[in-house]
């Protein structure tokens, strides 16, 4: 890969892969890192350039960094889930009722499958339409129309319980 090949691979797909890694991982210096990293590796490498196959083999990379990340922090963040934090203060109601919604909410998305969560936060905090989304996940418009219809009934069911 020439250095005008990176810098164009490196300016097509960067901010895509790195907001992919952002849905999956809801960190952005976490996504830019294993983006920086998974670009490092395409030019340590040297492949052969080919504008779908790179794209492919980058998203490939990324996700792999990303799941070979979860592994080495896992027993990091299974010991905060265990974290109790008590509050002595009082709240107005409304503000418990909101906090409540909030924590709600927050634990439902976490207990979302990874495919429902990435869909739903990808229409949701970037505003993408199902055609957008189906493009950069490389899905059908169908897949994802039952991603978010699944997501959106969990979410609900679990939010208001």
């Amino acid at each position: 890969m020439t250095r005008e090949e990176f810098k164009y691979a490196y300016d097509q797909y960067f901010d895509p892969i790195r907001s992919y890694l952002y849905y999956r991982s809801g960190d952005s210096e976490l996504a830019t890192d294993i983006a920086q990293e998974a670009f490092m590796k395409i030019w340590e490498k040297a492949f052969e350039f080919d504008p779908k196959r790179t794209k492919s083999l980058l998203y490939k990379i990324s996700g792999d960094l990303f799941v070979s990340h979860i592994r080495r922090t896992k027993v990091a963040d299974e010991y905060l889930k265990e974290i109790r934090f008590s509050f002595k203060e009082s709240y107005p109601d409304q503000t418990l009722e909101f906090k409540e919604l909030k924590r709600n909410y927050e634990r439902a998305l976490t207990n979302l499958p990874e495919k429902q969560r990435v869909v739903f936060l990808m229409s949701r905090l970037e505003a993408l339409t199902y055609k957008e989304i189906a493009e950069r996940l490389e899905l059908s418009v169908k897949a994802v129309e039952k991603r978010m219809s699944l997501a959106l009934a969990a979410l609900k069911k679990e939010i208001y319980v």
